[in-house]
């Protein structure tokens, strides 16, 4: 990566704003996924470690609309936070102004302080040049480690990068590391799998890729579309009829690296208690059936299509894996993955709900690297450039 890091300046005795993602899921009060809390840790040991005057933390939570909303308060995130760093984090209810002025002024040296949810201010997401400056005014430097966040051109995320000196943290490097090596210069065979709903929302991914790699699978209801453009029946299935026409160009362009499912399971409806039922696909769907996953045939295929692969990119999940009668293909794909890793191979998740399925397998630390942002990390496999990235200092 060729930006600057908290490496590459000296944070002794300035007050260090940094920009998290704690945009994490709660159940009223409790962090029911504390992930990105945790992908955060070194980054601010790593700070405090410079003896900086005080550490401020902002992120945003959730979609709020337009103004404050209890419902997505980080006050939540202090005590967790606390608990992992082993020291005391204050948490105030302002992300500028008054308050945090305040706070800032009775904060002990080193201190580390945690605003509330930038998304309270309705500027935030327009890239509000004078939220920005106000955010800025509380700092001496700005450090980016966010890189869930980093798709997103908003005054906490690229604005205040225009009035501070502003450098990667350890989290954003690792993530453009990880993911950049991949896509410009990976160990071969590089096999990408894609999964998830939609084909419209994956199109530019789709073409990129296949630049790329040597193999692009795919699986998830994005599938039904490609079987669709094939005149296949596909039932009840998920398919995006406006999307058939591009399927069918990714089809003829892709030649034999673009690989699908040969069989997947379907049921009746989408429940617990389905009637349920594994189908060749090229037989087509019944009528009043779905596909809801890939079947075992398919797993095997890709077992096989990956047995030698270096360098595997996953993002998005095998089928409707939040129901366990149709998660096997989903699970069965992420232990591959955790196969491959053991053998030397590198192994990227790129962020989402295949992240959630493999922390449900139980296999996330047998994986080389998880992504902590979906949006981002499709955008880099796009190949588009990230805008909180753009912003730091060059090296």
């Amino acid at each position: 990566m060729n930006k600057k890091t908290i490496r590459d300046i000296d944070l002794k005795d300035k007050r260090v704003l940094v920009r998290v993602d704690f945009n994490v899921p709660l159940d009223g009060d409790v962090i029911t996924d504390d992930t990105r809390i945790r992908a955060a840790v070194p980054t601010l040991k790593a700070i405090l470690d410079q003896g900086p005057k005080a550490v401020l933390l902002m992120s945003h939570l959730g979609r709020p609309k337009g103004g404050p909303d209890p419902k997505y308060s980080l006050g939540p995130v202090a005590p967790a936070l606390a608990k992992l760093l082993g020291r005391d984090v204050v948490f105030v209810n302002d992300t500028i102004g008054e308050a945090v002025q305040r706070a800032l002024e009775n904060l002990p040296e080193g201190g580390v302080l945690l605003l509330e949810n930038t998304r309270f201010y309705p500027g935030e997401e327009k890239n509000d040049p004078e939220l920005a400056a106000k955010m800025a005014a509380l700092a001496d430097v700005f450090v980016m480690d966010a890189f869930g966040s980093a798709h997103r051109a908003h005054s906490s995320t690229v604005g205040v990068t225009e009035h501070l000196p502003s450098v990667a943290g350890l989290l954003m490097e690792k993530e453009i590391n990880y993911l950049a090596t991949a896509l410009e210069n990976p160990q071969r065979p590089f096999i990408a799998i894609l999964g998830g709903a939609k084909v419209s929302d994956k199109i530019a991914v789709i073409e990129s890729l296949l630049g790329k790699c040597d193999r692009l699978l795919i699986g998830g209801g994005m599938a039904n579309t490609f079987f669709a453009a094939q005149g296949l029946e596909m039932g009840g299935s998920l398919v995006e009829a406006d999307a058939i026409e591009t399927a069918q160009g990714l089809l003829k362009k892709s030649g034999d690296k673009l690989i699908l499912p040969v069989d997947a399971v379907i049921g009746d409806r989408l429940a617990d208690d389905a009637q349920t039922r594994t189908i060749a696909v090229k037989d087509g769907v019944p009528e009043g059936w779905a596909i809801y996953d890939i079947g075992p045939e398919t797993v095997a295929h890709f077992r096989v299509l990956l047995s030698d692969a270096q360098t595997i990119v996953w993002n998005g999940p095998m089928g409707v894996f939040e129901k366990p009668i149709f998660a096997a293909g989903t699970t069965e794909v992420a232990r591959i993955l955790a196969e491959r890793t053991k053998a030397g191979a590198t192994t990227i998740i790129g962020g989402g709900d295949s992240v959630a399925a493999v922390e449900e397998a139980g296999l996330a630390d047998q994986i080389t690297h998880i992504s902590t942002g979906g949006g981002a990390s499709l955008e880099m496999l796009e190949g588009k450039t990230l805008p909180g990235v753009a912003a730091l200092e060059e090296k």
